[in-house]
């Protein structure tokens, strides 16, 4: 197996390598490589990488192909694949991966999670599913009131296997499992293999094929580590600077109300910012991700729990405002960039009374950081992390009815919205996009995205116009107090 192997040498249908081809995608990445062509031969196969790594092309490839290759016919409250997984944002987020290569084969999807209504998720089943992708908990709601069965599955899969154990899912996914049929295949992916995988693995897989590829335990190459040593008083500062930089970061903190109060801290001093955490409502949730994704917004604020959720390309900047209490958290949370091969910097801001703390992570987590003691927000590093201009945007903190989708042709409004400061022709505009792909508003001068330019969602500046600019009431952090970019 070479690693010039294409997607039509495991076996994949020549109609879904079609698509594969139209996304720009000709080439297997190491995990797919590795699993396609057991999982396509209907084996239960045990998959570990790190995040990033393709997974969902994994096992959303075989699992299409193999449903339609059944032709078992769509049966009212019983659908015929199911994906587990830990978050509502993953849910949308492999529904979205998976739905062109289902409708390519007359295959329709349905996703079930909480935080929303059930009633549309009932009416779905009630139609007829083959592909359901769901959350543990709302699916076994919806099974225990009758309007699911599972007994029809006959390929299940289980991602994030092992976030689902930390956040204690794992009875409810055994209680799930149990209710598939034998026969059935089992697909079982994870960033890291441990013992609750390993009851998982014994219970439910049938002579697995174990296959790994980009273990999440072992440093990402494309990953530059820095450690960033501040007094508690320029903490805020710092991520002030970073995040007025061009291009995408994902901060971590600790707690939700952390995230909150940082947000509305990025947001009061010009940086446009989101939060992710289990306090928002899943419409917030959904606008917030959809922001982010979209490039309307670039910095946004998670916590650990939300981390899993986060899958969007060229972030090119992930801090960790607060570092993480295990080394496994860090590696998750860093796996927020560097994806599909991509270059990404990963900093830790670090208080004196954390450093014996971010000592022991460095060394558990298998990583060699550069370290560097800041005394304020002039020193030259906090240039060479996140090249280019620095600048904010005032007004965000008015209320705005609805967010508004910007014409592809014209220029944003800054007025209207809040005008930037500290620009200037000749630099670029805060995340200004003119790259292929990612939709945002151009701005003249250089102002290159971090590690490069020209990939989608990162721009060098390029073109013409203005940054868009945030407003909206700072309360609920949502997207709808932000003004969307052209897509």
């Amino acid at each position: 197996m070479t690693s010039s192997a294409t997607f039509h040498d495991f076996g994949v249908p020549t109609v879904l390598v079609d698509i594969l081809t139209g996304q720009g995608i000709s080439e297997p990445t190491p995990i797919q490589a590795a699993t396609l062509r057991d999982s396509l031969a209907g084996r239960d196969v045990l998959g570990r990488g790190r995040t990033g790594s393709g997974k969902t092309l994994a096992f959303a490839l075989p699992l299409v192909a193999r449903l339609a290759d059944s032709k078992s016919p769509r049966t009212r409250r019983k659908p015929r694949a199911l994906i587990l997984v830990p978050t509502r944002e993953l849910v949308t987020q492999i529904d979205a991966v998976i739905k062109p290569f289902a409708r390519a084969m007359g295959l329709n999807t349905l996703t079930v999670f909480g935080g929303v209504g059930q009633n549309p998720q009932v009416r779905g089943l009630d139609a007829g599913v083959d592909i359901l992708i769901a959350c543990p908990g709302r699916l076994e709601d919806l099974i225990t009131q009758g309007h699911c069965r599972l007994d029809a599955v006959q390929v299940t899969v289980l991602d994030e296997a092992d976030h689902m154990a930390d956040l204690g899912f794992l009875p409810g996914v055994r209680r799930l499992l149990r209710q598939t049929p034998k026969t059935g295949q089992r697909l079982l992916f994870s960033a890291t293999l441990d013992k609750a995988i390993d009851v998982l693995v014994r219970e439910f897989l049938t002579k697995p094929v174990t296959h790994e590829a980009d273990s999440a335990q072992s440093p990402v190459a494309a990953m530059s580590h820095h450690v960033l040593g501040v007094e508690k008083d320029l903490r805020v500062p710092v991520l002030i600077d970073l995040t007025s930089a061009p291009g995408r970061t994902v901060i971590f903190t600790r707690t939700k109300h952390g995230a909150k109060a940082l947000v509305r801290q990025l947001n009061s001093r010009g940086v446009p910012a989101v939060d992710l955490h289990g306090n928002l409502s899943q419409n917030a949730r959904t606008r917030n991700m959809e922001a982010f994704s979209s490039g309307a917004v670039s910095t946004l604020v998670a916590t650990d729990v939300a981390a899993r959720g986060i899958h969007v390309d060229d972030i090119a900047l992930v801090i960790h405002a607060d570092p993480p209490a295990e080394h496994k958290a860090y590696l998750h949370r860093s796996g927020r960039t560097a994806r599909a091969g991509r270059e990404g910097t990963v900093i830790t801001l670090m208080t004196p009374d954390q450093r014996a703390d971010v000592r022991s992570l460095t060394r558990a987590a298998g990583i060699h950081p550069t370290t560097t003691h800041l005394s304020d927000t002039q020193h030259p590093v906090l240039r060479e992390l996140a090249p280019g201009e620095r600048v904010l945007v005032e007004g965000i903190a008015a209320p705005v009815a609805a967010p508004q989708r910007q014409s592809r042709k014209a220029p944003s409004n800054r007025a209207a919205n809040g005008r930037a400061r500290n620009s200037s022709p000749g630099s670029g505009a805060r995340r200004a996009g003119a790259g292929s792909g990612g939709g945002g508003n151009t701005a003249s001068g250089s102002g290159a995205r971090r590690n490069g330019a020209g990939s989608s969602s990162r721009s060098n500046g390029t073109g013409t116009g203005t940054r868009s600019a945030g407003s909206g009431s700072t309360g609920n952090h949502s997207a709808a107090n932000f003004s969307r970019r052209s897509r």
